[in-house]
């Protein structure tokens, strides 16, 4: 069996197996199989005073990791608009309501809503969602 061969197959078993799609799952820490139909979603925006962009990002940033570290977070993604540097748009998915108002109770989060006053301009824009169709997985 030659080395090509040899690595055809390994890869069609690791496909197969379906070991390497579940582990990037949670490699990359969404967890889309712990997501029930009707889960609460939430697409939130907030916009940077001028000249805060970078201080609003800095501050946000630093939320990424903790907030995806909370168990009861399923997904979080923080964006900025491409087309509007300072637009900042995140995207969070909590299994039920009671969960995304245990996260925004956190005290990392209640501090960055204490500096939203000298950074933003009018507070964060939420969109509160539910998932549809999803089946967990």
């Amino acid at each position: 069996m030659t080395s090509r061969t040899r690595m055809i197959l390994a890869l069609a078993a690791a496909l197969l197996g379906g070991a390497a799609p579940a582990a990037a799952q949670e490699r990359d820490g969404v967890r889309y199989r712990a997501i029930p139909d009707g889960a609460y979603s939430v697409v939130a925006e907030v916009r940077a005073k001028p000249s805060k962009e970078r201080p609003l990002r800095e501050a946000t940033l630093s939320l990424v990791a903790l907030v995806r570290s909370d168990p009861k977070n399923l997904v979080y993604f923080f964006q900025e608009d491409r087309e509007t540097p300072g637009r900042f748009i995140f995207y969070e998915i909590f299994a039920t309501r009671d969960d995304f108002e245990a996260h925004n109770a956190m005290p990392y989060v209640q501090q960055w809503f204490g500096r939203l006053p000298e950074l933003a301009e009018g507070g964060v824009v939420v969109r509160r969602l539910e998932i549809l169709g999803h089946g967990g997985g």
